[in-house]
């Protein structure tokens, strides 16, 4: 049987986009045979309001902020997924990223 892919969803400001991506290929994320540094990336924009005590890298506290960010969508094993957040958060420049994990069938499983 097929081990459980994990796909992996998050945004990141694009000067922080490399390094993202290497940190989480590093863990184990976006292999493919033998490819990998596999992902797909697209621009957007993350909307959030830090509380008082928040510590936000971009924005202002208390104030609805909107900041250019790149979604990254990539996958990994399911045994590497917790080495592949780990990756993502200590790369990541917010102090909250929000990551999406979603599991993902095989196609023995259809």
């Amino acid at each position: 049987m097929d081990t459980q892919r994990i796909m992996i969803v998050f945004g990141v400001p694009p000067e922080h986009l490399d390094a993202v991506l290497e940190a989480m290929a590093a863990a184990g994320a976006g292999i493919i045979g033998e490819y990998t540094h596999c992902s797909y990336t697209s621009d957007g924009f993350g909307r959030f309001k830090p509380s008082a005590v928040a510590n936000p890298a971009y924005g202002q506290r208390g104030q609805i902020n909107v900041e250019p960010e790149v979604r990254v969508e990539t996958f990994c094993e399911r045994d590497k997924a917790k080495a592949v957040v780990a990756a993502i958060r200590q790369a990541h420049p917010y102090e909250e990223p929000v990551i999406y994990l979603i599991p993902l069938l095989n196609e023995a499983e259809l």
